[in-house]
């Protein structure tokens, strides 16, 4: 069960990912990844939205630097191991308390608005339900270790996870490691593995590219002379 878990579910997560992708962009471009409910609610939506988004922006950004950064990094940064478990504590917990009330407000938009309701697909309640799970046990995992220094998950997860990348994943750095961050850990696998199979694919669509375009001139197609500030329209001309 050790192997399977952390020696070959992770090559799995990752090939679903990848496969899925690759699928997705030749299927659909990602055009359809976060299929557009109607816009209704908007009240909600506006508070709903960006605290999903801010919330898992920060506790992704919070993983990859838990994980892939080594503590030798940071510490010849001058932050020791207790500054750091303080930053984790209170950062994470925050991101995640956000996250989960950015997700409970859009799950509660979906229930309640019946437009928004149809629209919503069985990989939708999948989703929601995997993510919310994981950022749950992932704040449980935190808070239960909040004394102290805390887990030193970055002796045991974080070189685990950084030798998968070598092909030769150190599954006994798991031994030690506390249920909670277990559980947490297979989630999020599964949570990767889905990605791109539901909206959440539409992170790899994100507008990048509109940041850098060029500005956009809008011209009056009404011939005017140099200096002559234009008419501006009636609203019975323009049919109000």
């Amino acid at each position: 069960m050790t192997t399977l878990l952390w020696g070959v579910l992770p090559y799995v997560t990752f090939a679903l990912l990848v496969a899925g992708l690759i699928w997705r962009h030749r299927h659909d471009g990602f055009g359809l990844a976060a299929r557009s409910s109607p816009v209704r609610g908007s009240k909600l939506l506006n508070i709903a939205s960006p605290a999903f988004h801010y919330g898992i922006l920060f506790v992704l950004v919070g993983h990859l630097v838990g994980l892939f950064v080594p503590e030798s990094w940071t510490d010849a940064l001058g932050v020791d191991a207790h500054t750091y478990h303080l930053f984790s504590l209170y950062g994470g917990t925050a991101a995640g308390v956000v996250t989960v009330a950015g997700i409970l407000l859009l799950v509660h938009r979906r229930r309640t608005d019946a437009p928004v309701l149809r629209a919503t697909t069985a990989n939708d309640k999948v989703m929601y339900a995997v993510l919310l799970a994981a950022i749950v046990m992932g704040v449980a995992a935190k808070l239960s270790h909040a004394s102290g220094d805390g887990y030193r998950y970055r002796d045991s997860l974080a070189p685990w996870s950084r030798s998968l990348f070598t092909l030769r994943p150190d599954t006994e750095l798991i031994a030690g490691v506390p249920v909670l961050y277990q559980v947490h850990t297979v989630l999020g696998m599964a949570l990767v593995a889905l990605v791109p199979y539901t909206r959440l694919a539409h992170m790899f669509s994100a507008p990048v590219r509109y940041l850098f375009r060029p500005y956009v001139v809008y011209r009056s197609r009404e011939p005017r002379q140099w200096g002559q500030r234009p008419q501006r329209r009636s609203p019975e001309r323009l049919g109000g």
